[in-house]
């Protein structure tokens, strides 16, 4: 008798597991970092990131663009009907099998192709298929304002240098991929019509179990079978203001500034254990 149920999963998991990486593949995850926002209270800022940034999925999407070009090969899989033993198959259910698996790997490949296709369009046309699309990216951000250095490390691993001046007229959020359509973001200040300023930081705490994107995550790893790798936060990340400090969630409270600068700090220090985002409220100066 021919086992379906062998010669369907792989089909099946396959399907499954190329979903979960097309959703997961778009999670943005720092690593190691060291991040400050400098704001002072006539609206004017700076904002340094140094450290890592992951494109979680990036090489297990590459994988699986080379194993959707039909390379698989066809094993038949058969078992006697009284004790459910393996048994070599006769040339007749190898055939049928040989039929229907050929039927099947044509969908896969055809599902595989299009997910990749969707997550290519997703990434701004980056070839998946190219082994030097992380390079590709990392060529494009340091085409953006504010990237000093970004370095494909592998892996889906950017080693980045970012910083930037402006002024707080206007929303800023960290980091922006252009054409990218990435939904993750590191940080978010916000100015408000009262003139205070709100910042949140929920891309510096882990995700996995904790948001939508980490179920994204723990699915991609079940139904693929395979460890994403997410990468374990170690990071610093502080504000330093001379604008008044309305709010904030640190252990310690608002401190000195450093002696080169004035007014005051608040500081966060990230874990794998953390799952409270860093949050202020500033008030700056009419």
């Amino acid at each position: 008798m021919t086992n379906w149920k062998k010669l369907r999963r792989p089909v099946a998991g396959a399907l499954a597991a190329g979903m979960a990486l097309l959703l997961a593949a778009c999670m943005l995850m720092p690593g190691t970092f060291d991040s400050t926002l400098h704001l002072r209270r006539d609206g004017t800022f700076t904002f340094t990131y140094t450290g890592d940034v992951y494109l979680l999925g990036l090489s297990q999407m590459a994988e699986m663009a080379d194993e959707a070009d039909g390379s698989a090969e066809f094993t038949p899989h058969c078992y006697d009907e009284e004790t459910f033993e393996d048994r070599d198959c006769t040339e007749e259910e190898t055939e049928q099998q040989r039929s229907e698996w050929e039927t099947r790997q044509a969908d896969s490949d055809a599902e595989a192709e299009m997910g990749i296709a969707a997550m290519s369009a997703m990434m701004g046309g980056v070839n998946l298929d190219d082994p030097d699309a992380g390079s590709e990216i990392a060529a494009r951000l340091r085409r953006q304002a504010g990237w000093k250095s970004v370095e494909y490390a592998g892996d889906g691993l950017f080693k980045v240098d970012f910083a930037i001046t402006s002024t707080i007229t206007h929303d800023f959020v960290f980091p922006t991929f252009e054409d990218m359509q990435m939904a993750d973001k590191f940080l978010m200040v916000t100015r408000r019509a009262n003139d205070t300023v709100r910042i949140n930081a929920p891309g510096f705490v882990s995700e996995k179990g904790t948001s939508m994107s980490g179920m994204m995550v723990a699915m991609a790893e079940k139904e693929s079978d395979t460890d994403l790798n997410l990468p374990e936060i170690d990071g610093t990340f502080r504000v330093i203001t001379d604008g008044t400090i309305l709010a904030n969630n640190t252990d310690e409270g608002p401190q000195a500034a450093p002696e080169k600068d004035d007014g005051q700090m608040l500081q966060w220090t990230l874990t794998p254990r953390s799952r409270t985002a860093p949050t202020a409220l500033i008030q700056l100066e009419p």
